[in-house]
């Protein structure tokens, strides 16, 4: 017997995420009073505690971080299941493409064009992601491609070929000891504050340079420039991400760091038609090795 509802899985982990009932509510748009009574209602049926709740603060038990962990695995897998029977099941789908704002190396026109070309074209619906969940878009079915840099995100599971290579460069603020030089090491970067990508944790991501840093957190690059220019952080980034820097700023080559890859990213199990011609469209316009 299952002992707990979907409806019911959402409303814990929402009180999980924002371990706060007024926020949780509001997030699901039901009543903070009714909220409570579900949980209330979810621990008596399972026989265990999954909030210590005081007057100030809600906080998890070992059993509501179990929960969590594994509650939310379970509503993404019924998410995709709906998704991909819904999918399976009408013939004229929409090809659905995930990127982070500007992350596209300015080759996406050219690749929409080349695939609306394709006889067996059809529509594509852009999705816009967080800086560090466009794999989770891919992995739960959310969207058919992407476009991932590497090695910043985690290509494990994923197919993906490699659309354009480029150099690195750091952002600095007017004013700032790197500013006036024409190239800079890794080593010259030592002792200087990196963002902190929300959504990324420690020991999460495979490049020191962009992956968690120990500064201010923020959730995509127009943050990250405001933080930049009033001296709070640098940031070293994917030359093609910051090609229009506002006045203030300067854009220094890192000499010796790793090139940045954007590649074409979708599900390694996934092989219908769709994807595959879409691949291949793309294929005809990356521009690998230019930088």
């Amino acid at each position: 017997m299952i002992e707990l509802e979907t409806r019911e899985l959402e409303y814990f982990i929402a009180v999980a995420d924002e371990l706060h009932f007024g926020r949780a509510a509001g997030r699901l748009s039901i009543a903070q009073p009714a909220l409570s009574k579900a949980i209330r209602r979810i621990e008596a049926r399972l026989g265990v505690a999954l909030f210590v709740r005081s007057s100030r603060h809600v906080e998890l038990t070992p059993a509501g971080r179990a929960l969590q962990e594994h509650g939310r695995h379970a509503l993404n897998a019924v998410g995709a299941a709906v998704r991909n029977a819904r999918r399976a099941g009408d013939s004229p789908a929409h090809l659905q493409l995930v990127l982070k704002p500007g992350g596209d190396a300015g080759l996406l026109s050219g690749i929409l064009a080349e695939y609306a070309r394709r006889p067996d074209a059809r529509r594509v619906d852009i999705l816009f992601s967080g800086p560090a969940d466009r794999t989770d878009f891919l992995r739960d079915g959310r969207a058919d491609v992407g476009l991932l840099y590497a090695p910043f995100d985690d290509l494990d599971g994923l197919a993906h070929e490699t659309l354009h290579v480029e150099d690195r460069v750091v952002i600095v603020p007017s004013g700032h000891r790197l500013a006036g030089h024409t190239s800079v090491r890794t080593a010259d970067l030592d002792g200087e504050t990196l963002p902190l990508w929300k959504g990324i944790h420690n020991g999460d991501g495979a490049d020191a340079m962009t992956g968690p840093g120990a500064g201010p957190e923020v959730a995509d690059v127009v943050q990250m420039m405001h933080m930049i220019t009033v001296g709070r952080m640098i940031a070293v980034l994917p030359r093609s991400l910051v090609e229009r820097l506002p006045p203030g700023l300067h854009c220094v080559p890192v000499s010796d760091a790793p090139p940045s890859r954007l590649v074409l990213a979708w599900n390694e199990q996934d092989r219908r038609p769709l994807v595959t011609s879409f691949v291949t469209a793309a294929l005809r316009c990356r521009r690998v090795g230019e930088q």
